[in-house]
């Protein structure tokens, strides 16, 4: 059912006959000899489709490939990529059917709205995304059965550009994926269209199934816009995150209960349901309704789906538990409560905090039913029972929610440069130890030449990518003169660059350095020591005050006085993310403490050498150690008014900028190299990434989560 399409087997030589199976597996976003691979097959090509191989292979000659197919060096690759993939696909050579030959045939369900895997696949708007991305790798590398559901969205998130005023425009484009490694599931011999039915109160919705290769892992997409649905139910899975109430509810609805029927559709039966956030809450619902169906009565259906199910909370925000109108839940639910025996009051209790004039809860219904709740870093865990108390409390007697720190994929966000360093310093095997923390205490083995030759690398890199993109935009008339001086054409690779990029909402404090103009401008313009910064971020376009944010940013980068110091990146993404946190010198992170849910992105940045400069929150307040960055003001200076805590966290902020970074970023010895700051950069990246990495994550998940709830299979 989920075979390749083989649409390029005419152009490619037996020899090669593996390429296309290659492609459609997204191991190559992370498999470096894949990668290299496809820059060996035609590197033009590979920079053109912006590492994209199935897009190549849709481009390239049949008479390049001919060609390819009789150099030795390549074959010799090729073959070495072949073997791997194929080994990548077997469960006996793997850490967990190594470590848990009984679990190895059981299968994990993850449900999430959105997965970021490739830029190619611009289904996802943020961290979320992300970590489902870089959980379902992981899961992969680690030999995990696991197999994933989410939405497929032909218009993804949006395309962020920001208007010649600072006003965030976002536009929506079709993605054409095609010339993606996503590919429709089909039934039988026919190659007919895989479809799955889903109720939506009165009336059925008819599903289309997609397929993405994550390595071992698989990602199964639902579409809904089919000709059999009516225009309303077409445009659900147009793009992500609507803020149309009704449109979001059905969203969700065939987020949960259509993940579940896809499975069961496909014949996998997973032993464990884990819901990344609440959005795909109604596949536990969905649950509960088919072990009525075989029998059971409601109490103990619930009882059962509850046992095998956990369920991931992140943003203590109240954007993060999602409420829908009570008339809205019965507008689609009442044949669903009747399936399920109980009253209708019966099936609202299930979602709402109070017994009456209270909205139906996302977050209530999934802790109702599942037995495993976790949040995303310690503090968060913390933050969460704290706060979500009135909805834990109907349920539980002491806080459950217990906490499992979000960690980043090792292979997909390491710098190149450090993947060969490491080879050689830590040892050829480090990827398969990465969560071994005494292999790091080897870091000190790598020569600090060595070490600033990469990061000045990585910067000059970064800072190359940024002028290109703004001579693209130019010769393509996108951009004024002053959009393009604000887009970084101006940036120095000699100047201590501080990075600043994420979802700008507005407890993030994206403009918290602005606070004192006047102190920023002699920072920034110091003659001796300057400073730059690069932003970037979307807003949600209902978010106004995240694009006023946006916009009050992008002023300052017109601004004269700041010499084109200050700087804001579009359309803020996977890839403009990678460059981002390998390349700047500094992470800076300043949220309103606690509502840091984790904070990848500074994980990211940590492991490549970017030292992080942030405010005790999330992650950062167990990964902050005195010798591998700084802190912005203190977990016990807290303020109930806002401005009191603004003044006080920026004055810390240029008060460490100036005394501490600075100056230790510009002290160099006779061979102008910076040996102190050097010590943080080791620090950085010995600290974290043994830790911090979704190895160290996925297996915390496998021995607290998944394999107690296997267990009860068992």
């Amino acid at each position: 059912m989920t075979r390749i399409p083989a649409i390029f087997s005419d152009k490619i030589p037996k020899r090669l006959s593996k390429l296309e199976e290659l492609a459609y597996d997204l191991q190559w976003s992370w498999n470096r000899k894949s990668r290299e691979l496809w820059r060996a097959l035609d590197l033009p090509l590979w920079r053109q489709t912006n590492h994209n191989p199935v897009h190549m292979l849709h481009l390239i000659s049949k008479e390049r490939l001919e060609k390819v197919s009789k150099n030795p060096s390549i074959l010799l690759l090729y073959d070495s990529v072949i073997h791997d993939l194929k080994s990548a696909k077997t469960n006996n050579s793997h850490w967990f059917s190594k470590s848990y030959p009984q679990f190895k045939n059981e299968t994990i369900a993850y449900l999430s709205m959105e997965f970021a895997v490739h830029h190619s696949l611009p289904i996802y708007s943020g961290g979320l995304g992300v970590l489902s991305g870089d959980h379902c790798k992981e899961a992969s590398d680690l030999g995990l059965s696991f197999v994933s559901v989410g939405f497929m969205y032909s218009q993804g998130y949006f395309t962020q550009s920001i208007s010649p005023e600072g006003r965030q425009q976002a536009s929506y484009e079709t993605i054409n994926f095609d010339e993606t490694a996503l590919h429709p599931v089909f039934t039988g011999k026919e190659d007919n269209d895989f479809l799955v039915s889903v109720p939506l109160g009165d009336r059925i919705i008819t599903v289309k199934v997609w397929h993405l290769q994550i390595g071992k892992t698989d990602l199964f997409l639902m579409d809904t816009d089919l000709e059999q649905n009516q225009p309303e139910d077409r445009e659900l899975s147009y793009r992500l995150y609507d803020t149309d109430r009704d449109l979001r509810l059905r969203q969700e609805i065939v987020a949960g209960m259509g993940s579940v029927r896809v499975l069961r559709a496909l014949d996998i039966h997973p032993s464990v349901w884990h819901l990344n956030e609440g959005h795909s809450s109604f596949a536990l619902v969905e649950l509960i309704r088919e072990k009525v169906a075989e029998g059971y009565a409601f109490v103990d259906a619930k009882e059962f789906v509850k046992k095998h199910s956990a369920f991931t909370t992140h943003t203590p925000i109240p954007a993060g538990h999602e409420e829908f109108d009570v008339f809205l839940i019965e507008k689609y639910f009442e044949p669903v409560w009747k399936e399920l025996g109980i009253s209708k009051q019966e099936f609202l209790q299930l979602g709402m905090i109070e017994k009456s004039n209270s909205p139906f809860n996302m977050t209530m219904l999934a802790t109702n039913l599942t037995s495993v709740i976790n949040g995303v870093s310690q503090l968060n865990a913390k933050v969460m029972n704290k706060q979500l108390k009135p909805i834990w409390s109907k349920v539980y007697s002491e806080p459950p929610i217990i906490g499992i720190t979000n960690g980043v994929h090792i292979p997909t966000w390491i710098a190149g440069k450090f993947d060969n360093v490491f080879n050689r310093y830590i040892g050829t095997n480090w990827m398969d130890t990465q969560d071994d923390p005494i292999i790091w205490e080897r870091i000190y083995d790598i020569p600090d030449r060595i070490l600033w030759d990469i990061r000045r690398h990585l910067k000059n890199k970064l800072i190359n990518y940024i002028r290109d993109r703004a001579r693209h935009k130019w010769r393509k008339s996108k951009l004024s003169a002053e959009q393009t001086l604000s887009s970084g054409v101006l940036l120095d690779p000699d100047t201590l660059t501080i990075g600043f990029a994420r979802r700008l909402a507005p407890y993030k404090r994206a403009t918290l350095i602005f606070k004192d103009i006047e102190r920023l401008k002699s920072i920034v313009n110091n003659p001796y020591r300057p400073v730059q910064i690069i932003f970037a971020g979307k807003s949600h376009p209902a978010n106004y005050a995240g694009i006023d944010m946006i916009q009050e940013i992008y002023k300052h980068t017109l601004n004269r006085e700041f010499s084109g110091r200050i700087v804001f990146l579009e359309d803020y993404g996977l890839n403009v993310a990678r460059f981002l946190t390998q390349g700047v010198d500094i992470w800076l992170n300043n949220p309103r403490r606690p509502l840091e849910a984790s904070g990848t992105s500074g994980q990211k940045a940590a492991i490549n050498g970017v030292p992080n400069f942030s405010v005790l929150d999330g992650w950062w307040e167990e990964g902050y150690n005195g010798k591998n960055g700084w802190t912005i003001g203190s977990s016990d200076k807290v303020f109930d008014n806002h401005e009191e805590q603004d003044k006080f966290d920026v004055n810390s902020l240029y008060s460490v900028l100036e005394n501490e970074i600075i100056p230790l970023y510009y002290y160099r010895d006779n061979e102008g190299i910076p040996r102190n700051w050097l010590d943080v950069v080791r620090e950085s990246i010995k600290s974290t990434i043994s830790y911090f990495s979704t190895r160290r994550m996925v297996k915390e998940y496998i021995t607290r989560v998944y394999n107690p709830l296997q267990q009860e299979n068992t």
